[in-house]
């Protein structure tokens, strides 16, 4: 019994799983972080141009 636990890896598959959506969320986080920033460069622009 022991030994076939040892040998199951469909709990790997789930980690793999749970490292690829970390992932995707951190890139996720990165690239809205700077779409943040140059919108709100945008419009400090426009802002400007407006008074």
């Amino acid at each position: 019994m022991i030994k076939s636990f040892l040998r199951d890896d469909s709990g790997l598959e789930l980690s793999e799983y749970a490292v690829a959506a970390a992932l995707i969320a951190l890139a996720v986080v990165g690239v809205f972080t700077t779409l943040g920033t140059n919108i709100s460069g945008v419009i400090n622009n426009l802002a400007s141009f407006i008074k």
